[in-house]
């Protein structure tokens, strides 16, 4: 009867392993997941600028370094995504693309700034669609960041928790995933200032 007992108690705790095991792993694959439909909108965002960039070229022939910086942060940003999709658990890899995403912010503020001095340009049709296209994908970047950081957050959780906790290291859970946090750039969140005087 003893050995009953204790061979259900041993069966028990061997579940409720497996149970802890299981829901790391599908934590994990969720923020992975997430990851992968932030992937798919900067891709459609980089693949927007240089058109952008082309349809600017016309009207801005004498503000070359504003469209070179853009195209630069760009590829930057690219690089940046390329290595934080190869392994979305790498903290830094994640660091680095956020980084990337302030600067390629910055560098598409200053452009939208410089375009306000060439209205003929923001009448432009082709640039009126191309705005309003990297607009709706700016969205769907910040809902798929928004879901993405709820994954890694209910991860971190889950993993930090008692008793998770300790077994998260030995099933290969060692570190937390990195939120993706994009440093908005001065011109991109200055909200404008209107006067009546």
């Amino acid at each position: 009867m003893e050995t009953i007992i204790v061979l259900v108690i041993i069966a028990a705790l061997g579940f409720w392993v497996v149970t802890i095991y299981n829901k790391l792993v599908a934590l994990k694959n969720r923020f992975q997941n997430a990851f992968a439909q932030i992937e798919v909108q900067l891709k459609r965002r980089y693949d927007l600028i240089p058109n952008l960039v082309e349809t600017a070229k016309g009207y801005m022939s004498h503000e070359r370094d504003t469209l070179e910086a853009v195209i630069a942060a760009r590829n930057q940003a690219m690089a940046g995504l390329q290595a934080a999709a190869a392994d979305p658990t790498n903290a830094a890899a994640i660091k680095e693309l956020a980084s990337a995403e302030g600067m390629l912010g910055g560098a598409l503020g200053r452009l939208n700034v410089v375009m306000e001095a060439y209205p003929d340009l923001k009448a432009n049709q082709n640039m009126m669609q191309l705005t309003e296209e990297l607009t709706t994908t700016e969205n769907k970047v910040a809902f798929a960041r928004q879901a993405y950081n709820d994954q890694v957050t209910e991860y971190n959780v889950y993993r930090q928790s008692f008793p998770p906790v300790l077994f998260a290291g030995m099933f290969g859970h060692t570190h937390d995933a990195e939120l993706l946090e994009f440093e908005d750039s001065a011109e991109i969140q200055a909200a404008p200032q209107v006067s009546f005087n």
